[in-house]
């Protein structure tokens, strides 16, 4: 009983990571195979923005707890590596000009490192998040995603503090550029709020674990790719 209770007032870790992965499976479908130009297309992709702080939320915590940080980030670059060609070949985007989430993620955990660091000065810090927001500029989300998981981390148990700032790096540095740059069509990018009831119901608990899971979240992104690519081509043939 005790622990039907705790699923009812709270969600884990395992629990919001597939809400991600459900909500970013959709939303890769409904921004190719519907028409982005379209009351449609702005509409079915407001939930689908949850999938990017959830994710840059797991990764701050994931900071938290993980008991190896080198082998974390390596597995997170390598992942980036493996995603980066279904990635552009599912968009339809030049390989040397674009790439997955992924990277970003990885670039985010290693400036969240990096700014953790109490043996480092504060200018070296600096340059680290500095250059790691510069190489993140491929990547979907950006150094959005490098802000997110930074701000997540350094203030974590301050929920208030982390969705403030979570909301105003989204506003400025993402929902207006992309307004402005696009039109209303990006409109859309408002549902990153969507994110915040569900943050607010993690309460520290990580759920169901095993190394399966552990590596079955992260080879879902290619695979999902792949998938929807060949999707992509039987429609198309």
């Amino acid at each position: 009983m005790q622990g039907i209770s705790e699923i009812q007032k709270d969600l884990s870790s395992y629990t919001l990571k597939n809400l991600a992965i459900f909500a970013m499976f959709f939303d890769h479908i409904f921004a190719v195979f519907v028409p982005q130009d379209s009351l449609e297309g702005v509409a079915l992709r407001i939930a689908g923005r949850i999938a990017a702080p959830i994710m840059c939320y797991m990764i701050a915590e994931g900071y938290h707890y993980t008991s190896n940080l080198k082998k974390y980030i390596v597995r997170l670059v390598l992942f980036a590596a493996v995603s980066h060609f279904p990635y552009v070949w599912y968009f339809g985007l030049p390989w040397w000009q674009a790439t997955s989430v992924i990277w970003g993620l990885a670039l985010g955990l290693i400036a969240l490192a990096a700014a953790k660091r109490e043996d480092w000065s504060l200018p070296l810090k600096a340059i680290i998040v500095l250059a790691c927001c510069l190489l993140a500029v491929p990547a979907d989300w950006n150094y959005v995603a490098i802000l997110w998981i930074l701000f997540f981390g350094l203030l974590r148990g301050q929920t208030e503090k982390q969705l403030l700032s979570f909301a105003v790096i989204g506003i400025l540095f993402h929902i207006i550029p992309s307004i402005r740059e696009i039109g209303w069509m990006q409109s859309y990018q408002i549902g990153i709020f969507l994110a915040v009831p569900l943050l607010l119901f993690y309460k520290g608990r990580q759920g169901k674990k095993s190394n399966v899971m552990k590596w079955g979240f992260y080879a879902f992104y290619p695979f999902h790719l792949l998938l929807l690519e060949l999707v992509k081509m039987i429609v198309s043939a």
